[in-house]
């Protein structure tokens, strides 16, 4: 299958909003996608973030990143890992010819099946500061492991059948356990990984307590309980090692939930709107809309009819040879 390039400064310069969050139009049914970028010229784009997590590989070339205050060097085979918190963009190109391949996803993907399990998968993109090492060198043989993958994830997602999506969500947890597992085993990684792992085990009585009590009320302070701290002290901590506020959190497990229920089963929506724990239809309908780009009765449209899937920065799919 071919690859289409795309001149990376054209599509997302201008898709990046006046808060300087680049928005990426990703499929509601899978928010999953691979791009391939050709890069010339002088960069474009100002500074930005997303809401998003990005694996980024540099197939050809060398670029200057400027990530918060720091500058970073990035050269072929290298791999980035980006999450959503810090502000970065190219400062340079070096090189004739600089290309990369990227893999983009919302982390609610990984987080739908089980937020403990989710946790770990996602740790190298929620223990970002900014001394984290983002660069991935070549030379640790990672990169090109995780190449191969973002390759298979497009493949997969071209053919847009339901085997073909369960495949390429493997693959993403099979690239990113890459990347976890890259991390502990670096000097840098081990002190950032240590605390982290420490606060998610605070965490995990709360993750396991909402996997079998969403759809009841829970408030913060039901929440800081269970974690054994104030409500003001919790307030910062889940912010701190999850990356969103509990609330948000919680919204978008429940509306995974739903989004699971009107895939599975014959319920009405306001029936899975109750059953996830939304006793407000119409708040319910405006969430789901809000965080799925769809309403809940297109969003089950759209799954009985087998859509295909709309992506791409530029809304354009690879083109077979």
């Amino acid at each position: 299958m071919a690859w289409e390039w795309q001149d990376r400064d054209t599509v997302v310069a201008p898709q990046i909003n006046a808060e300087g969050l680049h928005v990426y139009p990703f499929d509601p049914l899978l928010p999953l996608d691979v791009l391939f970028f050709r890069y010339h010229g002088y960069p474009q784009c100002r500074s930005t973030r997303h809401d998003y997590f990005e694996v980024f590989y540099l197939k050809s070339g060398e670029i200057l990143l400027e990530v918060q205050s720091r500058q970073i060097l990035m050269r072929a085979d290298d791999l980035l890992v980006m999450g959503s918190n810090l502000m970065h963009r190219i400062l340079e190109y070096r090189g004739a010819r600089c290309s990369s391949v990227m893999t983009v996803f919302l982390p609610e993907l990984i987080r739908n099946d089980s937020p403990a399990e989710a946790a770990e998968y996602l740790m190298p993109f929620l223990a970002q500061d900014e001394s984290f090492p983002l660069v991935i060198p070549s030379e640790t043989g990672v990169p090109a492991r995780v190449m191969r993958l973002m390759v298979q994830i497009h493949n997969e997602l071209a053919a847009r059948d339901r085997l073909s999506v369960l495949a390429a969500k493997t693959c993403l947890k099979t690239l990113l356990l890459l990347i976890a597992r890259h991390y502990p085993a670096q000097p840098g990684g081990r002190r950032i990984f240590a605390w982290k792992q420490r606060d998610l085990a605070r965490l995990r009585p709360l993750f396991e307590y909402l996997d079998g009590h969403y759809a009841e009320p829970v408030t913060l302070v039901e929440a800081a309980r269970i974690v054994h701290i104030s409500k003001p002290s919790f307030v910062r901590f889940f912010k701190r090692v999850t990356g969103q506020s509990f609330i948000a959190y919680l919204n978008q497990f429940r509306v995974a939930k739903a989004q699971e229920l009107l895939a599975a089963s014959g319920k009405s929506i306001a029936e899975i709107g109750q059953e996830v724990g939304f006793c407000d239809q119409s708040y319910f309908g405006a969430l789901f809309r809000r965080m799925v780009h769809l309403s809940p009765k297109e969003y089950r449209v759209r799954l009985d009819a087998g859509a295909p899937r709309v992506t791409g920065l530029a809304g354009k799919r690879p083109r077979n040879k």
